[in-house]
C-alpha cells in the first residue's frame, strides 16, 4: 500500500522561507512524476510545481519560478517544495501527488495523494 504524507506547514510572515517534505511508502519514485498542488479557500486545487522522474521541472508560472522550487532525495523517497519570499496568497493546504508516468498539470493523472499540510503566510 501506498501512502503519502506531507509534513513541514504553519504559519509564517510575509518574505518567509518554508520547506514541505513528502514522504513516500510502499513504492519508490523509480519511473513517475511527483507534483506539488495546492488548495485555497474558495478557488480550485491548482497546480504549483512539479518533477518528473528524469528530472524536469514544470512550473505553474513564472512567479511560482521564481520563489518555488522541488527537489527529490531518492534514498530518503522523500519530495521537498522550497517557498520563499511567500506572500499571503500562497496561503493554502499543500499537497504532494506521485502521478502515473509523463509530468503533467492535470491532478486526474495523479494516482498518490497525502492527507495534505497548511500553510498560512500572515499579513
Amino acid at each position: 500500500q501506498v501512502q503519502v504524507v506531507e509534513s513541514g506547514g504553519r504559519l509564517v510572515q510575509i518574505g518567509d522561507s518554508l520547506r514541505l517534505s513528502c514522504g513516500v511508502s510502499g513504492r519508490t519514485f523509480s519511473g513517475y512524476a511527483v507534483s506539488w498542488f495546492r488548495l485555497a479557500p474558495g478557488k480550485e486545487r491548482e497546480f504549483v510545481v512539479g518533477m518528473s522522474w528524469g528530472g524536469s521541472l514544470n512550473f505553474k508560472n513564472d512567479v511560482v519560478k521564481g520563489r518555488f522550487t522541488i527537489s527529490r532525495n531518492d534514498a530518503k523517497n522523500t519530495v521537498y517544495l522550497q517557498m520563499n519570499n511567500l506572500e499571503p496568497e500562497d496561503s493554502a493546504v499543500y499537497y504532494c501527488a506521485v502521478g502515473t508516468g509523463a509530468l503533467t498539470q492535470d491532478p486526474r493523472d495523479y494516482l498518490y495523494w497525502g492527507q495534505g499540510t497548511q500553510v498560512t503566510v500572515s499579513s
